[in-house]
């Protein structure tokens, strides 16, 4: 069974706690991709510390940077700064005692030529076979972003398979927007799917509304949840704010899928 999440608010973790602990919710924190913040060590302990000083859910997950990360990029030193990025989110994860952080594809989906695919599978395959050896303490799942389709993140995710703590982070409201078929996305990443985001959107734009809020069809949603992703270990309701995530927990609770 999932266990639903939702993103914590540092400065009003007290309301977190209670949306957390009325609805069994773990944490998935949004703090750490910042660059600014990956940058001062200081301000990252800071907030590590803040959190630490409360009783915090036993089932939480982190996002991990992604702000131009390119690691299939042919500039050396950006796949260098890139792989240094990952390195800081990884080890700001051990320090919280995370079970997984997400990462994002990163690839611009105009460009389709073959080599630039095929680029984009060699190169992430390397390097993530890599990192997930060296952090086998923690699960890796990469995020469907601008994709446009689920070809290059299925073919990486099988080449990955051998790689027990790999997965996929299927964004269901991104592959609403930016994808076509959405049953084709669900069907295609099922196997490798160990992590999920869900909000609400107009089916255009990238909006974060609490769940109801928007055009997306939640019981087409729960259909596809309960036959091929009901296997996923946690499933993120991705809006920031509180009342959001109140709202989003009523409408999932009604729908039958928290």
């Amino acid at each position: 069974m999932s266990r639903f999440l939702i993103i914590p608010q540092i400065d009003a973790l007290d309301e977190s706690l209670k949306l957390a602990e009325k609805y069994g919710f773990g944490f998935e924190y949004n703090d750490f991709f910042i660059p600014d913040i990956m940058d001062d060590k200081r301000l990252t302990d800071e907030i590590i510390a803040r959190y630490k000083g409360h009783e915090l859910p036993d089932y939480c997950t982190m996002h991990g940077a992604f702000f131009d990360v390119l690691i299939f990029s042919d500039d050396r030193k950006i796949r260098e700064i890139s792989e240094q990025r990952i390195q800081t989110s990884l080890n700001t994860a051990r320090e919280m005692g995370v079970r997984g952080v997400v990462f994002h594809t990163n690839y611009t989906p105009c460009l389709t030529a073959d080599f630039y695919v095929n680029h984009w599978i060699e190169r992430n395959e390397k390097f993530w076979r890599k990192i997930a050896c060296e952090y086998s303490d923690i699960e890796i799942y990469m995020e469907n972003m601008f994709d446009s389709s689920p070809y290059m993140l299925c073919e990486l995710a099988k080449r990955l398979s051998d790689i027990k703590n790999f997965g996929v982070c299927l964004d269901y409201a991104h592959a609403v927007i930016f994808g076509s078929d959405i049953n084709g996305w669900v069907k295609t990443l099922a196997p490798y799917v160990k992590h999920m985001h869900i909000n609400d959107n107009d089916l255009k734009n990238d909006l974060h509304l609490a769940a109801g809020d928007g055009k997306i069809d939640w019981k087409h949603f729960k259909e596809n949840f309960e036959r091929y992703l009901s296997a996923s270990k946690s499933v993120l309701i991705e809006t920031s704010a509180i009342e959001k995530q109140q709202r989003s927990a009523e409408f999932l609770s009604k729908m039958g899928i928290l």
